[in-house]
Protein backbone atom coordinates (compact mmCIF):
# COMPACT_ATOMS: atom_id res chain seq x y z
CA UNK A 1 0.00 0.00 0.00
CA UNK A 2 2.93 2.36 0.34
CA UNK A 3 4.08 2.09 -3.29
CA UNK A 4 4.15 5.45 -5.07
CA UNK A 5 3.65 5.39 -8.82
CA UNK A 6 4.77 8.56 -10.61
CA UNK A 7 2.23 9.98 -13.06
CA UNK A 8 4.83 11.49 -15.37
CA UNK A 9 6.92 9.02 -17.39
CA UNK A 10 10.63 9.03 -16.68
CA UNK A 11 11.63 8.62 -20.30
CA UNK A 12 9.74 10.88 -22.67
CA UNK A 13 8.37 9.07 -25.69
CA UNK A 14 9.67 10.75 -28.83
CA UNK A 15 7.81 10.72 -32.09
CA UNK A 16 9.08 11.66 -35.53
CA UNK A 17 6.66 13.91 -37.38
CA UNK A 18 6.50 16.18 -40.39
CA UNK A 19 6.79 19.91 -39.81
CA UNK A 20 4.04 22.18 -41.01
CA UNK A 21 6.12 23.34 -44.00
CA UNK A 22 7.02 19.76 -44.98
CA UNK A 23 3.42 18.59 -44.70
CA UNK A 24 2.23 21.58 -46.73
CA UNK A 25 4.67 20.70 -49.51
CA UNK A 26 3.67 17.02 -49.46
CA UNK A 27 -0.08 17.75 -49.42
CA UNK A 28 0.32 20.28 -52.24
CA UNK A 29 1.86 17.58 -54.42
CA UNK A 30 -0.83 15.12 -53.30
CA UNK A 31 -3.59 17.55 -54.28
CA UNK A 32 -2.13 18.05 -57.74
CA UNK A 33 -1.76 14.28 -58.23
CA UNK A 34 -5.41 13.78 -57.20
CA UNK A 35 -6.48 16.51 -59.63
CA UNK A 36 -4.55 14.72 -62.40
CA UNK A 37 -6.37 11.47 -61.50
CA UNK A 38 -3.21 9.59 -60.47
CA UNK A 39 -3.82 9.21 -56.72
CA UNK A 40 -6.98 8.71 -54.70
CA UNK A 41 -5.95 8.05 -51.12
CA UNK A 42 -3.09 8.58 -48.67
CA UNK A 43 -1.88 7.42 -45.28
CA UNK A 44 0.33 9.00 -42.63
CA UNK A 45 2.33 6.95 -40.17
CA UNK A 46 4.17 8.69 -37.34
CA UNK A 47 6.47 6.43 -35.35
CA UNK A 48 9.25 6.59 -32.82
CA UNK A 49 12.00 6.33 -35.46
CA UNK A 50 10.44 7.34 -38.78
CA UNK A 51 7.47 9.18 -40.24
CA UNK A 52 6.01 8.15 -43.58
CA UNK A 53 3.50 9.38 -46.13
CA UNK A 54 2.04 6.80 -48.52
CA UNK A 55 0.02 7.59 -51.65
CA UNK A 56 -2.36 5.10 -53.25
CA UNK A 57 -3.97 4.82 -56.68
CA UNK A 58 -6.81 2.90 -55.01
CA UNK A 59 -7.32 2.50 -51.30
CA UNK A 60 -7.29 -1.32 -51.48
CA UNK A 61 -3.82 -1.54 -53.08
CA UNK A 62 -0.26 -1.25 -51.90
CA UNK A 63 1.05 2.32 -51.99
CA UNK A 64 2.34 3.63 -55.31
CA UNK A 65 4.93 5.73 -53.47
CA UNK A 66 6.03 6.07 -49.88
CA UNK A 67 7.94 9.09 -48.60
CA UNK A 68 9.89 8.39 -45.40
CA UNK A 69 11.52 10.86 -43.03
CA UNK A 70 14.26 9.16 -41.00
CA UNK A 71 16.23 11.65 -38.84
CA UNK A 72 18.84 9.00 -37.95
CA UNK A 73 20.11 9.19 -41.57
CA UNK A 74 20.41 13.00 -41.56
CA UNK A 75 24.23 13.00 -41.42
CA UNK A 76 24.69 10.13 -43.89
CA UNK A 77 22.47 9.67 -46.95
CA UNK A 78 19.88 12.27 -46.03
CA UNK A 79 16.77 11.98 -43.94
CA UNK A 80 14.35 11.72 -46.90
CA UNK A 81 13.75 8.52 -48.86
CA UNK A 82 11.20 8.00 -51.65
CA UNK A 83 10.21 4.37 -52.21
CA UNK A 84 8.40 3.09 -55.29
CA UNK A 85 5.91 0.29 -55.65
CA UNK A 86 8.05 -2.74 -54.89
CA UNK A 87 9.99 -1.07 -52.11
CA UNK A 88 12.54 0.17 -54.65
CA UNK A 89 14.36 3.33 -53.58
CA UNK A 90 13.56 6.01 -56.15
CA UNK A 91 15.47 8.87 -54.50
CA UNK A 92 17.34 9.73 -51.30
CA UNK A 93 18.31 13.19 -50.19
CA UNK A 94 18.87 15.84 -47.59
CA UNK A 95 16.24 18.19 -49.06
CA UNK A 96 12.54 17.40 -49.35
CA UNK A 97 12.20 19.40 -52.58
CA UNK A 98 14.89 17.33 -54.32
CA UNK A 99 13.25 14.07 -53.33
CA UNK A 100 9.79 15.22 -54.39
CA UNK A 101 11.19 16.40 -57.74
CA UNK A 102 10.91 12.81 -58.99
CA UNK A 103 7.14 12.90 -58.46
CA UNK A 104 6.87 16.44 -59.85
CA UNK A 105 8.40 15.24 -63.13
CA UNK A 106 5.99 12.29 -63.21
CA UNK A 107 3.11 14.73 -62.73
CA UNK A 108 4.31 16.92 -65.61
CA UNK A 109 4.54 13.89 -67.91
CA UNK A 110 1.01 12.80 -66.97
CA UNK A 111 -0.45 16.27 -67.57
CA UNK A 112 1.38 16.81 -70.89
CA UNK A 113 0.65 13.35 -72.33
Amino acid sequence: MSIVIPLTPTAAVRQVAFTRIELDRIMSLYGRMVAAGLWRDYALELGAKVASFSAFRRSAENPEVRLVKDPSLRQRQGEWVLYGEGGVVLKRGHELAGVLAVMERRLLKAVEG
